[in-house]
């Protein structure tokens, strides 16, 4: 039987033609409103809507004064910081398309992303960025030039502006419409070589304009502020981005996540944003305190009363009884964990992958309420969300404003809506690929809808496991339970026709030297010395336990290794958003699987 959900788009979208038509009509209203934070040399530096759009004039000025014509694409490779918004404005400003590119990204992804979008510039954020890209330049020819952030391009392109007259650049910021391209994002994805996603200024404005109104409560409550952490490049921090600039919301950025937990404190953001592995962090961080401090006791007591709470929430009230232990534990362990987190936050929102029932309760217990989206970057980010007054754990929400979802006779989740990307660049054939005869896109997703509209994913249609007996296994169930210990950083279950599911498991690198000292190693071992080590190996199988208690006995993992390495972005073998590349995996760590088969 089939399954359908739709919510109507708000009222008055789309807002504008195009993106920024967001920004002068910020200036123009609130022109003394600051908007972002932004640390230099001597502190953090204020930015009013009117100053960020007098810079994105200016250096938009500076890409026509250089040869930047409307509909050319320009590349952007950076971290995260006020200047990626700043040229992703100003690009889009001046008529052109920005290209992001991961700041982690190979050479030759490099040299494919510029050479198959035909990039005329390219917008680098350092020297290590340059040097890479000078690796591969003398095989892009339509790259005319290269400038780097750190040396001074931004003052670079205000100086060679200079000579663009306002009129002329009002003329071209004006010619881009709705169906005009603003962005080319090259899916990271989990197999084959990136595909140029092309989406719209209206695909864009539909987005944020459907995420300024569910999100309302935390996008634009007063003194609302995010520090932006994640990745712009990723679909899902530029939609974040694009919607915080509409909305005014105090924003700031954090270039490098080692000192992300400083920086929060400092800046002490009401929102943040995050992929499920950081809220795994959080939680394992925290768990792997107590344990080491002696106090695992306590926390698992904090962590079964946050979950029970958030129960109770959800289907009524906490009793009186719950309610003392819970203020016992704000007291001993809530606070803390929140404090971490800057002290004020009250909301997050996740994305990128499934967060879990384990993490959803638990934070919503402590005092995090997470709510979570799902969508693609074909679906310029969140095709449904949780959202305020509309919460159901477990699920990822219902449909956002102006989409329609519907489960197909197999299961996969397809979707509808104005968002939704209009072709992948060279690519005809994939693009076809991506849409039944009569326009519905194919997310790739298992899923369901229950009777108010909200959607449960229970597995990537490629992903599901079927054992050589014929049955079909979700690996993902299994996979985030096992993540949920303390010691584990990543799992790969594994077991296609094979006789039994398997894993393979590798630990996380900053947990590893608190287990030696609980498991009363000498300090300073390797992990390489310890992946066969019967104690390790104990701890290991507990977590392996806890994930089989979720399943059938026909799905539990029979056999497992532990790694003495982690998987990484930089090795290949993770996405951008900290998702698994299981083909890439799969194929590196071939040998291994078929050794848990061997006997």
């Amino acid at each position: 039987m089939l399954q359908e959900f739709t919510i109507a788009a708000p009222a008055g979208s789309p807002s504008a033609p195009n993106l920024s038509c967001h920004v002068i009509a910020n200036a123009a209203s609130h022109p003394d409103q600051v908007v972002f934070k932004v640390r230099t040399d001597g502190g953090l530096r204020d930015i009013t809507c009117a100053q960020f759009h007098e810079e994105v004039r200016a250096v938009a000025k500076g890409l026509m004064a250089l040869g930047v014509d409307f509909g050319a694409r320009v590349g952007l490779m950076s971290r995260t910081r006020y200047e990626w918004t700043l040229f992703d404005y100003a690009i889009g400003y001046a008529g052109a398309v920005s290209v992001p590119i991961y700041e982690t990204s190979s050479a030759e992804q490099v040299s494919w992303i510029l050479e198959d979008s035909g990039s005329v510039a390219v917008i680098l954020e350092s020297e290590k960025n340059a040097t890479l890209y000078e690796s591969v330049s003398s095989g892009l020819a339509n790259v005319q030039h290269a400038w780097v952030i750190d040396d001074g391009c931004v003052t670079h392109l205000k100086a060679a502006g200079l000579e663009i007259s306002d009129e002329a650049l009002n003329l071209r910021q004006a010619r881009a419409g709705l169906t005009d391209a603003a962005t080319i994002i090259y899916t990271s994805g989990t197999t084959g070589r990136p595909k140029g996603c092309v989406l719209t200024h209206g695909n864009f404005v539909t987005e944020v304009d459907g995420a300024l109104d569910v999100f309302a409560d935390i996008l634009l409550a007063p003194h609302a502020s995010t520090l932006l952490f994640l990745p712009i490049a990723h679909v899902f921090g530029r939609i974040i981005e694009l919607a915080v600039v509409r909305g005014r919301t105090l924003m700031g950025y954090c270039s490098d996540t080692k000192t992300l937990v400083p920086e929060l404190q400092e800046f002490q953001p009401t929102f943040i944003l995050a992929v499920p592995r950081v809220f795994e962090k959080v939680y394992n961080s925290a768990q792997q305190s107590a344990t080491a401090g002696g106090k695992a006791k306590i926390f698992d007591a904090a962590v079964a009363t946050a979950v029970a709470y958030s129960n109770a929430l959800e289907s009524g009230s906490p009793h009186v009884g719950l309610r003392i232990k819970h203020h016992v534990f704000e007291l001993l362990v809530y606070k803390k964990i929140r404090a971490a987190m800057g002290g004020k936050v009250q909301y997050a929102i996740s994305g990128g992958a499934p967060l879990g029932v384990r993490l959803g309760h638990f934070f919503r217990g402590i005092g995090v309420e997470v709510f979570e989206g799902y969508g693609l970057t074909e679906t310029a980010s969140a095709i449904t969300a949780t959202h305020p007054g509309a919460v159901k754990i477990g699920t990822v929400g219902r449909p956002m404003p102006a989409t329609t979802i519907l489960i197909a006779e197999d299961g996969e989740i397809l979707a509808k809506g104005p968002q939704i990307f209009t072709s992948y660049l060279n690519n005809e054939r994939a693009t076809e690929d991506c849409f039944t005869s009569d326009g519905w896109f194919h997310t790739g997703d298992i899923g369901a809808l229950d009777d108010d509209g909200f959607l449960s994913i229970t597995g990537r249609k490629k992903e599901i496991i079927v054992t050589a007996g014929g049955k079909n296994v979700a690996p993902a169930v299994l996979e985030d339970r096992i993540r949920a210990n303390w010691l584990v950083s990543n799992c790969l279950v594994v077991g296609e026709a094979k006789p039994y599911i398997a894993a393979i498991i590798t630990l996380d690198e900053e947990a590893f030297p608190a287990w030696l000292a609980l498991a009363e190693k000498p300090a300073g071992g390797t992990m390489a010395q310890y992946v066969n080590d019967p104690t390790l190996h104990l701890a290991i199988q507990h977590a392996v336990d806890e994930a089989n208690a979720a399943v059938s006995n026909a799905e539990a993992i029979k056999k497992f290794i532990i790694l003495d390495h982690d998987w990484t972005e930089i090795d290949g073998h993770l996405t951008p958003s900290l998702k698994l590349k299981r083909s890439v995996v799969q194929s590196s760590y071939h040998d291994e699987i078929e050794g848990l088969y061997a006997n």
